[in-house]
């Protein structure tokens, strides 16, 4: 099949690209599942952007630096912040249904979250990701130069060095598309594309307790990776402070914005004679209003100093009205868990909820190799450096995505070779489902015991071990047997986890999101962590 662009992966990033692209471009959007199964529909906030006369740009990004601790990059995080209130008037353009407010200057309710001096968060009540997704789905779906294939799942690139014969472009390899397999058949389909744009979000499964989607495997990360790119800053991994902590509730988020809205962390009753205690004031003067890494940390500290399984997130002092109208979504899933937010705390835990490093671009998603585009989660522009700044993360979706868009329209057109297809000799191992669940579980337990919130060196050295171990064993069901979608996630997510953890033994001090026990000062100088792949 050919196309203009290839996108992998259908959240706001690749949605974004796709409709700047569709009236001059023929696009293919590939998604692993359906277009609204994405950490993008999940996503509750809102999105970051000064929208009005009493905030401004260098508050703005002021903010997202000291959050960053200093590692963010000042030109691409004033760029993308810069562009904020363009991206949010294009999503109105669209149609989404931001939360109005009449007394507001641009007439929306703008909210205020952990990390941020002012209020900006522009939000469609608590499900902001959700009403974002829906809306684009709509324009997509009915754009006749668009094409969807959701149920379909991307193996890995096509590029210059890998065809016979090879070709050169000055030394360096070029994208020309990528083999996917559409899961219902197992079939895998040979996609030509002049432009290749990897959309495909984060990598919180690698790890035990995540707020992400089943989809946030790291395919694209592993991807670029395989293919020659540089990666940078792995080793930051966000751990959301408030996930609900219920047995019937998987990896159900609790917004940022509870807390920016007056939510108080307490301790549990298990706490004894302390139950019901504030606990912010003493780790940090900013209390609940710090950032996500403070406050994890923070959580992570009461949890294991006391031997709890959570602590309490308290906002019932705001009255029903305020919170029904606020946070319908948390409302009525707590509510079918037998929590009355308006009368009861919600009992929260830290997960892993945004990989703040990726595949090293520029600011129009252009990745080392001619071709080859990285937009979102997926990336790492320096736009979060150290530590995410809430509701950062879906303002980089809109303005990285439209600028890439507009680097691949002004591209000069290219003559794609002839691609090879995709060898389906070999055959499946019956034992191959239980070993790939094995692993799977194997990896996501070390990875958080290990490579958590806290880390040690010998603890970072013992998930290396087991991760080379892993490697060895994937590497040689993907050799030999025929590949499943499971084969192709625990591949990826194995790869990722090498990554993060090579990152975090290269780091020898403690900035925001990386906190070890061995190193526990932050050096005079903030420098990114990268890592250069071997040409194979």
């Amino acid at each position: 099949m050919k196309f203009d662009v290839a996108i992998v992966g259908s959240g706001l990033a690749g949605l974004s690209v796709a409709l700047h692209l569709a009236q001059t471009r023929k696009v293919a959007i590939i998604s692993k599942r359906t277009l609204l199964d994405g950490a993008s529909s999940w996503a509750q906030g809102g999105i970051a952007a000064v929208l009005d006369s009493g905030d401004s740009h260098d508050q703005h990004v002021a903010d997202t630096l000291v959050a960053g601790a200093g590692l963010c990059d000042e030109t691409a995080t004033r760029y993308i912040v810069e562009h904020g209130r363009e991206a949010i008037e294009w999503l109105i353009e669209q149609g989404v249904p931001f939360t109005r407010d009449a007394t507001a200057e641009m007439g929306f309710h703008l909210t205020r979250e952990g990390g941020h001096g002012q209020r900006r968060i522009i939000h469609a009540a608590d499900a902001t990701g959700y009403a974002v997704q829906v809306t684009l789905e709509q324009k997509v779906r009915a754009h006749p130069n668009i094409t969807l294939f959701e149920h379909h799942l991307a193996i890995d690139v096509i590029t210059s060095d890998k065809l016979r014969p090879k070709l050169a472009h000055g030394g360096q390899p070029r994208c020309y598309g990528l083999h996917v397999q559409d899961v219902n058949s197992g079939d895998v389909l040979t996609f030509e594309a002049e432009h290749t744009v990897l959309a495909t979000g984060g990598a919180g499964k690698v790890y035990l307790y995540t707020t992400n989607p089943d989809t946030a495997t790291g395919d694209g990360i592993a991807m670029a990776w395989r293919a020659g790119c540089r990666v940078s800053n792995m080793e930051f991994i966000q751990f959301h402070p408030t996930c609900l902590y219920h047995p019937y509730a998987k990896s159900f988020l609790i917004t940022e914005a509870i807390r920016g809205e007056g939510g108080l962390l307490k301790l549990p009753l298990e706490a004894g004679a302390q139950a019901g205690e504030r606990f912010m004031p003493a780790h940090d003067e900013r209390g609940e209003l710090a950032p996500r890494d403070v406050v994890a940390r923070a959580i992570d500290f009461e949890m294991k100093k006391r031997g709890l399984d959570y602590v309490n997130l308290d906002i019932s002092h705001q009255s029903p009205e305020f919170l029904m109208e606020h946070f319908p979504t948390i409302y009525a899933r707590c509510l079918e868990l037998g929590i009355d937010i308006t009368q009861q705390p919600i009992p929260v835990v830290p997960a892993v909820h945004f990989t703040c490093g990726g595949v090293v671009t520029d600011l129009a998603g252009r990745t080392d190799i001619p071709g080859l585009y990285a937009v979102g989660e997926v990336a790492c522009t320096g736009l979060h450096g150290a530590n995410r700044l809430a509701s950062n993360s879906l303002l980089e979706c809109v303005v990285v995505g439209r600028a890439c868009a507009q680097q691949i329209a002004a591209s000069v057109a290219i003559a794609n070779p002839a691609l090879p297809d995709w060898d389906a000799s070999r055959v499946t191992n019956a034992d191959e489902e239980v070993v790939i669940a094995h692993n799977w579980d194997e990896l996501r337990r070390f990875m958080w015991n290990y490579v958590g919130i806290v880390r040690t060196t010998k603890r970072l050295e013992r998930a290396l071990h087991r991760i080379k171990l892993l490697k060895e064993e994937i590497d040689e069901y993907y050799r030999n047997f025929r590949i499943t979608p499971d084969l192709l996630e625990l591949r990826n997510l194995v790869e990722v986890a090498h990554l993060i953890v090579k990152s975090a033994m290269s780091r020898h001090e403690s900035r925001g999101l990386h906190y070890s026990r061995d190193f526990p000062d932050t050096l005079p100088k903030a420098l990114p962590s990268v890592l250069t792949p071997r040409r194979r």
